[in-house]
């Protein structure tokens, strides 16, 4: 490899971001072979860490299950409830809730009095995927991959100042608005929206 210029890939360290060992309530799993048909009916909340040059910073995000748009978010420097209420709160201020089902998993942030307080306020149903199993919540590996792939990995991440001035844009600009998604029939997240509200709203005339 040395003969031929070729360099080796080097691992990075994982960072854990999923804490489950604690005794707060946990919740039973509510999406379990769930197909949701609009939006607002499932959001995946998540959290995923951002690598500078330095240090870490963390992202919580929240997506909807039917569009795949990000619908709150939050950057922070540790990995305290507070990010995630943050998040919690940003989509809150700019969704409709009525029938929600908010899935994610048993870690302590989303398990906290406080989270928990703030979803049943607003009677969200409260749904966490089993311990060791993701698969219900492979919607936010899948956008969190296209965030490293797509954005972190291609950058230069030099202060936690970047992070939080480069990672909001490729979500709102770049991720929501312009990145094409098969699922969605090669629509972004925003655009796919816009098309079902304009459909339902026709239905909803013709009836």
């Amino acid at each position: 490899m040395a003969q031929n210029g070729i360099c080796c890939s080097i691992r990075r360290a994982y960072k854990h971001t999923t804490n489950s060992n604690h005794d707060l309530a946990k919740y039973p799993n509510l999406v379990k072979n769930l197909v949701p048909s609009r939006i607002d009916e499932l959001w995946h909340a998540d959290i995923t860490y951002i690598r500078f040059e330095v240090s870490f910073a963390y992202l919580a995000a929240i997506i909807d299950g039917f569009s795949r748009k990000v619908v709150g978010y939050a950057i922070g420097k540790t990995l305290s409830p507070a990010l995630t209420i943050a998040a919690l709160k940003d989509a809150i201020s700019q969704r409709n809730t009525d029938g929600l089902i908010h899935h994610s998993d048993q870690g302590f942030q989303y398990c906290s009095s406080r989270y928990v307080e703030i979803l049943k306020a607003k009677a969200i149903s409260i749904s966490m995927s089993d311990k060791a199993n993701p698969y219900d919540n492979a919607k936010m590996e899948s956008f969190f991959r296209t965030l490293k792939v797509e954005e972190v990995y291609m950058g230069d991440y030099q202060t936690y100042e970047d992070v939080l001035f480069l990672i909001p844009y490729f979500i709102e600009e770049v991720y929501n608005r312009k990145r094409l998604h098969s699922s969605l029939g090669y629509m972004p997240p925003e655009e796919f929206e816009d098309k079902f509200n304009k459909n339902k709203s026709h239905q909803l005339v013709l009836t």
